[in-house]
């Protein structure tokens, strides 16, 4: 369907329904382009993280006995 038809389509519903698909629908384009950026940071941060031995210097420590001082 193109963008023309989709558009005459909306026009033949009622205000309150046209209302709602144009709701919907910025809706849907926030949370995809939310969920875009959201990879984007995700994949620079891993990126920092395998390349910066400095973020990793204390994984060595997971594995060690925590001990809690009192």
């Amino acid at each position: 369907m193109r963008t023309n038809e989709i558009i005459l389509e909306i026009q033949k519903l009622p205000i309150q329904k046209q209302i709602l698909v144009i709701e919907k629908a910025i809706h849907f384009i926030r949370t995809k382009e939310d969920s875009n950026q959201i990879r984007k940071e995700v994949d620079t941060l891993y990126s920092d993280y395998v390349n910066d031995k400095e973020l990793v210097m204390f994984t060595n420590l997971d594995l060690e006995d925590f001990y809690e001082a009192k």
